[in-house]
């Protein structure tokens, strides 16, 4: 095998089973874990992009990345299980945006530990600690 085939036949893309909380359980009483996938930096793009705002001061145009947008886009493309998009889950939660779900699903420490799991899992735990180096 060629050196060049291992960057055409990469691993299959990351998952990884998480216990978000303890309040997510089954009929016999097991927590059930979320199901997050790393995503690729093609899909990042999408959704710094989707993220990205813009507005006009002074006759300037100005673009910055809306960090919440982001970071619920992040948790929405990521999750495998519960699929935040489910039309069936989302009624549940009585909103029409996937977006919103995670935000009316999960206490503030259960989001932010979601998030931290799929930003290790994509590789940007790795960053971080480069940066701190």
């Amino acid at each position: 095998m060629s050196k060049i085939s291992v960057f055409l036949h990469p691993a299959a893309a990351a998952e990884k089973e998480v216990v978000i909380s303890d309040r997510f359980k089954d009929e016999d009483g097991n927590v059930v874990p979320f199901k997050i996938k790393a995503i690729t930096q093609e899909e990042n793009d999408l959704i710094s992009k989707k993220a990205t705002k813009s507005y006009k001061e002074n006759g300037q145009r100005y673009e910055y990345l809306d960090s919440v947008d982001y970071c619920r886009r992040l948790v929405v493309a990521s999750t495998v299980d519960p699929d935040f998009r489910d039309k069936e889950l989302c009624e549940g939660y009585g909103v029409l945006d996937p977006l919103q779900v995670p935000g009316k699903m999960l206490f503030s420490g259960e989001y932010a530990k979601l998030l931290q799991e799929i930003k290790a899992l994509s590789g940007f735990d790795d960053l971080e600690e480069e940066a701190k180096n």
